[in-house]
């Protein structure tokens, strides 16, 4: 996966989580409250990552 799509994942991951997290928190749903903060979490990891991509990619085209 290129460096914008893992970004484009990451953020799709980390919106959909926190709806998980505000529906779980809304009714009283535990289970999905935690399953929305671990999925929001993956998609901070899917943005660094393509943000790591980047920066290694400047590094190299310098070089």
């Amino acid at each position: 996966m290129g460096s914008t799509s893992d970004k484009i994942t990451g953020k799709a991951n980390e919106l959909t989580g926190q709806a998980k997290q505000a529906v779980g928190d809304a009714t009283d749903n535990h289970s999905m409250e935690a399953k929305g903060a671990a999925q929001e979490a993956k998609g901070d990891a899917q943005q660094v990552k393509g943000d790591t991509k980047d920066a290694v990619k400047s590094v190299v085209d310098k070089a």
